[in-house]
């Protein structure tokens, strides 16, 4: 029959050979059919709280303790312009998502995420699109998020009720394309 190949695997729980990173438990959020709007997010739903959240949803996230949540997504991200999700919901602008061919509202955006992913002990991990906008538009989406004051962005978070910086520390590059790029970056810096 030819040579088979057999493996063999011992099972010890008292033998540890390093500690899990909690982030490897990790998840994302990404404005795809019902994930955020009719998912996380139903302003009409009898158990929403004040912000449109639900706290259900909310609860059995919490339970399972996801220790960071990537926002906005993945296919989303690549054709997001992360200014569409800021300022006044009323004033902000409906636009065609072509990655789902959706129309989306951007009724929940950059300060409801964090707001909400902060109220479930998750840490967030924000993602910059790289696929239709480039660097610059990186630049200002974390100048928006972290810096204190004094600055265009900082200054326009500032305006829009957030006074204090954000402070994200976990950044995605655009897409999954990047994530195996991402993680050799990362694992030859420890």
């Amino acid at each position: 029959m030819g040579n088979s190949l057999k493996a063999k695997m011992t099972v010890d729980k008292q033998f540890v050979l390093a500690e899990v990173d909690p982030r490897l438990y990790s998840s994302f959020i990404e404005h795809l059919g019902r994930a955020v709007y009719g998912g996380i997010y139903e302003r009409e739903h009898p158990l929403a709280d004040e912000y449109g959240f639900r706290q259900d949803v909310a609860a059995l996230i919490r339970e399972i303790g996801v220790p960071m949540i990537r926002y906005p997504g993945g296919n989303f991200v690549s054709g997001y312009n992360w200014e569409d999700g800021v300022g006044p919901v009323a004033s902000r602008p409906q636009r065609l998502e072509l990655a789902w061919r959706t129309l989306e509202s951007n009724e929940v955006g950059t300060n409801e995420f964090i707001r909400w992913a902060r109220e479930l002990q998750s840490d967030v991990m924000m993602a910059v699109n790289l696929g239709t906008r480039g660097v610059d538009a990186a630049r200002n989406l974390l100048e928006y998020c972290n810096h204190p004051s004094g600055s265009y962005y900082s200054d326009l978070r500032i305006s829009h009720g957030y006074a204090q910086p954000h402070g994200i520390k976990t950044w995605c590059l655009g897409r999954q394309r990047l994530h195996s790029w991402r993680t050799r970056i990362l694992l030859k810096m420890h």
